[in-house]
């Protein structure tokens, strides 16, 4: 069964700086990674497997799914996109073909400089923590709604319900 995707790629043009022409093609993949790695650490591997199955039925937003609406529309969807713009941003300026691994450019703009795309992507970073805070403080407090967040069992992930996002420290 193919995995659902939490966001579109018109969400993450919509709500992040990701121009709204930008070939989906581009950047879907970065979706899938960010809801794999940072999103499912959060989730644990239950609620994220339920969250994708009302959204493959159709029936996210349907009566007695309400809670897990609420979660995907107010907390989940909001941290994807950042997450996702965290792994795109790296890569948004090169494309592999068969000539190689090129750095497209165009003669009416500049590339930005690794300086510039570090910056922007600690930005995102700086965003997603954000919206990363609100989704366990939510859960904290409502946990009790979502019996798949401690269900967690085998090779599943369990839940990271850590607020500490300070990195390495020495």
């Amino acid at each position: 069964m193919a995995k659902a995707l939490l966001i579109t790629a018109t969400d993450l043009k919509k709500y992040s700086v990701v121009d709204g022409n930008l070939d989906t093609d581009r950047f879907i993949q970065f979706i899938g990674i960010a809801q794999d790695i940072h999103l499912q650490n959060f989730t644990g591997t239950d609620l994220l497997v339920k969250i994708q199955a009302l959204i493959t039925a159709g029936t996210i937003a349907g009566a007695g799914n309400e809670v897990y609406n609420t979660l995907l529309v107010t907390y989940l969807k909001p941290m994807l996109i950042h997450w996702a713009m965290v792994e795109y941003l790296p890569f948004a300026a090169y494309q592999v073909k068969n000539a190689g691994v090129l750095k497209h450019t165009s003669e009416t703009s500049i590339s930005v400089d690794k300086n510039e795309i570090d910056f922007l992507i600690a930005r995102e970073r700086d965003i997603a923590d954000h919206y990363t805070r609100r989704f366990l403080a939510y859960m904290c407090e409502n946990s009790s709604d979502y019996p798949e967040y401690t269900s967690n069992t085998g090779a599943d992930m369990n839940p990271d319900k850590s607020t500490n996002f300070t990195g390495w420290v020495l």
